[in-house]
C-alpha cells in the first residue's frame, strides 16, 4: 500500500484545493455532465469487484461512540459495480460494504472515470449495505465524520483509496462490457427481520390496527427482496451469469458492536450464499453485491436476543437462499430490449432546496431520544431516563418545526455546539430506470412505512409501472448520509428513529415530493439523463489521519510464533483454528490483497487450497507491536473448519508487500 501522505496529496491535487492546517478545504466542479451519449442498439453490460479492506486502525462507523477501531478483518469489505449501457444511457451502480454512500465519493469517482468511460454523474449510483463494521471518515459532512464512528475526523488518504478502487472497478466494468440481457424481479422474505420500533410503526394511519395479532411483529417489516439479474452472451450463443444485485431491508447489525474486526455483517453471508448456489447450478461465478432498501426500523430477527456471527450467518444465508430461488425463476424473463434512464438532483438546503410545495424542512437538530440508542442497541441507564427514553415525546409546542422532539441541549443552545453548517447541507436524490423498474436513492435511513409512501408517490408518476410488471425500489443511504426519514406519525412518538430525524416531521412528505418530481422528469426524458446539480461543490472538513503510512517501524522478519491451536466456539461465535505470527507493521502490508490461506494435503496433488481469505471464514487480527522485537503480532483465524478424517492442513501466508511466502507446520 502506498503511504497515507501519497493518497492524501492525490485527493487534494485532484480537487484543486489545499489542505493547510487541520482542515481540508477544496471544491469539485462536475465534469461532462451535459454531454450526450451516442445511441446504441441492444444492451451492453459489465461487472467488476474490488477489495476495499483497510489496514487495522480505522474507526468503525455505525455504532458511534460504542464502536471500536478495526483490528483486522473477519470477512473482507468490497465494492461491486454493475454497469448497463443501452440507448443513450450509461449506468454504473456501485454497491459498497460500508455504512453509506458518499456525495464526495460520488463526485470523485465521476471525475476519475469521465475521460475513459461514458459513465456520467447522473448514472453513477453509490449504494451501500449499511454494515456497522466498516470504516467511516469519508463522508461529505463534518457532523457524520465526527459522530458516526468511535473517533472523529475526515481521512483524505482513506477517502482517496476508496475513490481510486471504486473508479478502477467502474472502468473495468465498462471496458469488459459485452452484449447482455437483464431481468428485474422480486420476492417476499418473511421471518428473518423484525420491526425494532413497533409502537411508532403502529401509529401510522395506513397501518391497520392488529396489535392483538401475534404475527404483527413480522407484518411490520418490508418483506420485498428485489433482484437485478444480468447475463452475458456466451460463446455458444446462449447466456451465462454475469452479475446480480439484491436490494433488501434489514439493518447491518447482526453482529455486536463489541466486535473489533471489520466485516460485512449478514450481507457477507447473503452474497456468499447466492454466489455459491448460482455457481453450483450454472458453473459460473458472477459478481454479486447488495444494497439497502427501506430498513430504518428493520433489524435482523436474531434468536436468543444475542447478536453474533452464528446468527448473522443464519439470517444472511437464509435471505441468500431466497434470493437464489428468485434468481433461477427469472431466467425466462431475461431480455436485451430494455430502456435505461437516469436523473440526479442536488438540493442545497441553504438556498431553497429545503422547500417543495407546502413542505419545508426544519433546520437540523438532534433529538434526546437518539442518545438513548435504538431498541436493539440501547445506551445503558440513559435509555431509561426521560426525555432520552423512547416514547417520551414533548407534550407541548408541537406546532414548532421540530414538533414533539426534545432537542438535545435545547433548540437555542444546540446550534452553538453543533453548527448548522456541520450537518449535510446538500442532499442528493437520484432515480434510475431499468425498463419498467425505478430505483430511487436517497441519503436517509428510511423506515418501512416512509418507504412505502415514497414508492407510491414515485409510482404515480408512471415511471415504476408498465406492462412488464415493473415496480419502484427505494434504497436508503445512497450517495450520502443524513440521518433518518420517518413518517410524521412515527416521529410523534420520538423513538430513536424520530430523534435522529434531523429535519422534523415533514421529512417523509418532503422526500416523497422530491423523488416524485425527479421521477416525472426522468419519465419525460424517456432515454437519457436528467441533471440538476450545483455548479460547484465545496467542502471544509476537519482532518484526522488514521490510515497507517508505510515505513514507520523497522521491518522485522516474518515468522510463525508457534503451532496452530484450536479454540472452542461460543453461542455467538463458532470454533476456530488460530495461528500466531510476526510480520511487518500494518502500513507495510497490502490489506486489500490476499494475506492468508489454508491448504489441505491431498495424496495425489500435494498441498491444495482448502480455504482462503476471499471467503467468509478466514481473517487476520492485529495484536499490536511485538514486546521483544521490531515486528508486529498477528493471528490468522479459520472459522467453521472442516478437516476431514486423517487430513493434514496448514496455514500459508502468501507474498504480500514484498514479504516472502511462509507456511506453518501441518495440523489435523
Amino acid at each position: 500500500m502506498s503511504s497515507a501522505d501519497n493518497y492524501e496529496s492525490a485527493l487534494l491535487s485532484l480537487v484543486s484545493g489545499d489542505g493547510h492546517g487541520d482542515r481540508a478545504r477544496f471544491a469539485i466542479t462536475p465534469t461532462g455532465i451535459d454531454s450526450e451519449l451516442p445511441d446504441i442498439g441492444g444492451l451492453l453490460a459489465g461487472a467488476s469487484e474490488v477489495d476495499i479492506t483497510p489496514p487495522p486502525g480505522m474507526p468503525k462507523a455505525g455504532f458511534s461512540k460504542n464502536a471500536h477501531d478495526g483490528n483486522g478483518f473477519r470477512n473482507r469489505l468490497r465494492a461491486r459495480v454493475l454497469h448497463l449501457r443501452a440507448g443513450r444511457t450509461s449506468l454504473a451502480v456501485v454497491q459498497l460494504d460500508l455504512l453509506s454512500g458518499s456525495a464526495l465519493l460520488q463526485h470523485l469517482v465521476a471525475r476519475a472515470v469521465a475521460e475513459s468511460t461514458d459513465v456520467r454523474l447522473p448514472g453513477l449510483f453509490i449504494g451501500a449495505t449499511h454494515t456497522h463494521a466498516g470504516p467511516g471518515q469519508f463522508d461529505a459532512s463534518q457532523f457524520y465524520n465526527r459522530f458516526a464512528s468511535n473517533r472523529p475526523g475526515f481521512d483524505p488518504a482513506w477517502t482517496q483509496f476508496l475513490a481510486d478502487r471504486i473508479a478502477g472497478a467502474v472502468i473495468e466494468a465498462v471496458n469488459t462490457r459485452a452484449p447482455a440481457k437483464v431481468a428485474v424481479g422480486r420476492t417476499e422474505v418473511w421471518g428473518l427481520t423484525r420491526n425494532r420500533s413497533l409502537d411508532p410503526h403502529n401509529r401510522n394511519e395506513t397501518v391497520t390496527d392488529k396489535r392483538s395479532d401475534p404475527q404483527r411483529k413480522f407484518a411490520a417489516v418490508n418483506p420485498w427482496l428485489h433482484l437485478v439479474r444480468v447475463d452475458a452472451r456466451a460463446d455458444d450463443g446462449g447466456n451465462q451469469p454475469l452479475a446480480a444485485m439484491t436490494v433488501f431491508s434489514v439493518h447491518g447489525t447482526g453482529i455486536s458492536h463489541h466486535c473489533h474486526e471489520y466485516h460485512a455483517d449478514l450481507w457477507a453471508y447473503l452474497n456468499d450464499e447466492l454466489i455459491q448456489r448460482v455457481e453450483r447450478t450454472t458453473g459460473c461465478r458472477p459478481v454479486i453485491g447488495a444494497m439497502e432498501g427501506t430498513h430504518a426500523d428493520c433489524a435482523p430477527a436474531i434468536r436468543f436476543g444475542r447478536a453474533g456471527f452464528i446468527e448473522a450467518e443464519r439470517v444472511g444465508r437464509s435471505i441468500g437462499a431466497e434470493a437464489a430461488s428468485l434468481y433461477h425463476r427469472m431466467e425466462g424473463e431475461l431480455t436485451d430490449r430494455v430502456e435505461l434512464a437516469a436523473g440526479i438532483r442536488e438540493l442545497d438546503l441553504d438556498n431553497g432546496g429545503d422547500v417543495i410545495g407546502s413542505h419545508r424542512l426544519a433546520s437540523p437538530l438532534l433529538g434526546a431520544s437518539q442518545v438513548a440508542g435504538a431498541k436493539e442497541n440501547t445506551t445503558p441507564a440513559l435509555h431509561l431516563i426521560p426525555p432520552f427514553r423512547a416514547g417520551y415525546p414533548k407534550p407541548f409546542s408541537k406546532r414548532l418545526p421540530h414538533g414533539a422532539k426534545w432537542v438535545l441541549g435545547s433548540r437555542r443552545l444546540q446550534p452553538l455546539i453543533l453548527p448548522t453548517e456541520d450537518f449535510p447541507r446538500v442532499l442528493t436524490i437520484q432515480v434510475l430506470r431499468i425498463g419498467d423498474t425505478a430505483i430511487v436513492g436517497a441519503p436517509f435511513e428510511i423506515t418501512v412505512e416512509a418507504g412505502r409512501r415514497i414508492a407510491e408517490a414515485v409510482a404515480r408518476t408512471g415511471i415504476g409501472t408498465g406492462t412488464g410488471g415493473g415496480h419502484t425500489i427505494v434504497s436508503s443511504v445512497a450517495n450520502g448520509y443524513c440521518g433518518y426519514c420517518t413518517t410524521a406519525e412515527e416521529y410523534s412518538l420520538q423513538y430513536y428513529e424520530g430523534g435522529h430525524n434531523l429535519h422534523g416531521p415533514v421529512t417523509q412528505a418532503w422526500l416523497a415530493a422530491q423523488a416524485a418530481r425527479l421521477a416525472r422528469e426522468v419519465a419525460a426524458v424517456g432515454d437519457g439523463h436528467v441533471t440538476d446539480v450545483l455548479p460547484e461543490r465545496t467542502f471544509s472538513l476537519a482532518i484526522h489521519r488514521y490510515l497507517p503510512p508505510a515505513g514507520l517501524d523497522a521491518v522485522a522478519p516474518r515468522q510463525v510464533q508457534g503451532p496452530a491451536e484450536y479454540h472452542d466456539g461460543a453461542r455467538e461465535d463458532p470454533g476456530r483454528w488460530e495461528l500466531r505470527f510476526s510480520d511487518a507493521a500494518p502500513g507495510d502490508l497490502r490489506w486489500h490483497h490476499p494475506l492468508v490461506r489454508v491448504e489441505r494435503q491431498d495424496p495425489r496433488l500435494g498441498w491444495v487450497t482448502a480455504a482462503d481469505d476471499q471467503g467468509v471464514n478466514l481473517g487476520i487480527i492485529h495484536h499490536g507491536k511485538d514486546k521483544t522485537g521490531d515486528g508486529h503480532t498477528y493471528a490468522a483465524h479459520w472459522y467453521n473448519p472442516w478437516l476431514g478424517a486423517g487430513r493434514l492442513h496448514r496455514f500459508v501466508l502468501p507474498t504480500n508487500g514484498g514479504r516472502p511466502e511462509l507456511a506453518s507446520e501441518p495440523f489435523d
